[in-house]
């Protein structure tokens, strides 16, 4: 029996679950709903991924997760939210499915940022190492003709659909309810404004 539970450990549970949080946190003093949200999150997980002792503890929530649920201010949460849940040995890692829109660029935004620095990183560990390198006579590689052409027609092709872009946005420009805008005639006053 002891071996079935090593087992048992050594395997990666991964599930999906829209979890109801309306419930538990219509209860909630109004300036708590959301930590209540958060805490719902954690003994959902714990009861369904069978954590023992139901400790909140090895429960961990991905920070776009809780970006999601505190999204909209303390005192608003969602009513329910879709999370992936890994578990691997004790600990259960919670990730949020469906991003919105702006967790979506924003994680796409932090990812190409990382991949940057490291792009840096390796660069400058390269340049560490040319200088330890004899330079040899290189000579540059002449392109065939077969890929001047390929580079001519990618030219091309970008041009192209470069010209459908500038004629929709024109096309919605135009259909646009109010046409262009009209300036105003003299500068809005503000009180408060120095």
């Amino acid at each position: 029996m002891a071996k079935k539970k090593s087992e048992a450990k050594a395997d990666k549970i991964e599930r999906e679950y829209v979890i109801p949080l309306r419930r538990k946190v219509k209860h909630a003093v109004r300036y708590k709903k959301t930590p209540k949200a958060i805490r719902t999150i954690k003994e959902f997980l714990a009861k369904h991924m069978k954590v023992y002792d139901r400790d909140l503890k090895k429960i961990k929530i991905d920070g776009y997760l809780n970006e999601a649920v505190w999204r909209r201010g303390i005192k608003n949460p969602p009513h329910k939210i879709k999370v992936k849940a890994v578990k691997d040995g004790d600990i259960v890692r919670a990730e949020l499915v469906d991003y919105p829109t702006k967790l979506k660029f924003k994680k796409l935004r932090l990812i190409k940022r990382d991949q940057t620095a490291q792009d840096t990183l390796d660069k400058n560990t390269l340049k560490g190492t040319r200088k330890k390198v004899v330079k040899e006579d290189v000579k540059p590689m002449e392109k065939t003709d077969e890929e001047k052409r390929e580079e001519k027609e990618k030219a091309q092709a970008g041009a192209e659909v470069m010209q459908k872009m500038e004629k929709a946005a024109a096309k919605t420009a135009k259909h646009q309810a109010g046409g262009k805008t009209k300036l105003p005639k003299r500068e809005r006053r503000m009180a408060l404004a120095k």
